[in-house]
């Protein structure tokens, strides 16, 4: 056994995005890690036959392709975890691009932290089209990922870029197939109560596309809430506990959020008050799409898959 170098399962799941998952793919390939001491699961839920992913999957010597049909990309990354070979099990997206070093940066901070359970490394958003950047993918670069963030608030990384071992997942359990979004963050809390440090590690980077249309961002929009909503549809203990949280959520989407437009008329990131004026609206936009997805639920709507 190799202790410098222990066997890597990356777990990716993957709807109907063949074209982004190559160059995913074409990535992990770069990789500086030793290539006998990785493997990749690629792990197609549910895509049009017409996306061929089995085919895409097979153009790389790293990767194999598994199959879940269950909706939501947790059901997906548990399939990959229930076959993974490696001692180190790290999840990235299809439409990710990990740097070179990323699978041995991951594994050098799970080594040095004593008792890790977690490594939430960087996700850097740029634009696919710098000619064309849109007020949606403007709001993408200041709002998507906030990885440090995540992991100090709520004990959970985005997993788009999380490295844990085996044996925690072994300990705690896989991801909540239940849910269509935030099963990172709820996974993560069950790690961080389990007693296991967590690491940020800026130096552990992913790139990730920004969304830069405004049905890129309804989408996204719809799916948070929903995700959010049947967490806190699974915790409350009582009726009044959860009709109270949905009328303080409500009624926080409603109202203006005037500290984001005051920080993002500050934001160096964006070099014109147009600039400044256009995220915000995008912010106010996505508060009342938040409002009336939160009321499609309540009154009996369905969330939207992950």
């Amino acid at each position: 056994m190799d202790a410098l170098h222990p066997f890597v399962t990356v777990i990716i799941p993957v709807f109907n995005d063949a074209e982004r998952l190559k160059r995913c793919l074409t990535a992990l390939e770069q990789q500086t890690y030793p290539h006998d001491r990785y493997e990749v699961v690629v792990v197609d839920n549910g895509s049009d036959p017409a996306q061929d992913i089995p085919v895409v999957v097979g153009q790389f010597q790293q990767a194999i392709v598994q199959e879940e049909l269950q909706p939501g990309s947790y059901a997906a990354r548990n399939r990959g975890i229930a076959i993974a070979k490696g001692a180190v099990i790290a999840f990235t997206d299809a439409d990710c691009i990990p740097d070179a070093d990323w699978l041995a940066r991951g594994v050098q901070w799970l080594q040095r932290s004593p008792d890790c359970g977690l490594v939430a490394g960087r996700i850097e958003v740029f634009f696919e089209n710098p000619n064309r950047i849109t007020p949606v993918a403007l709001y993408e670069q200041l709002t998507a990922f906030p990885q440090q963030r995540l992991l100090q608030e709520h004990h959970g990384g985005a997993t788009a870029n999380v490295f844990t071992w085996k044996r925690v997942i072994d300990r705690v359990g896989g991801f909540d197939a239940a849910l269509k979004a935030r099963g990172d963050l709820e996974w993560g809390k069950r790690v961080f109560e389990a007693g296991y440090q967590q690491v940020y590690a800026d130096d552990v980077r992913v790139a990730h596309p920004a969304r830069s249309s405004y049905q890129e961002l309804y989408r996204r929009t719809i799916r948070l809430v929903g995700g959010i909503y049947d967490l806190q549809r699974t915790k409350q203990t009582s009726a009044l506990q959860r009709n109270l949280l949905f009328v303080t959520e409500f009624v926080k989407s409603l109202v203006p959020p005037l500290m984001f437009i005051w920080n993002t008329l500050r934001d160096k990131r964006l070099h014109s008050l147009e600039q400044k004026i256009k995220v915000s609206g995008v912010m106010i936009l996505v508060r009342y799409i938040s409002a009336w997805e939160m009321m499609r639920l309540k009154f009996g709507g369905v969330s939207a898959r992950g």
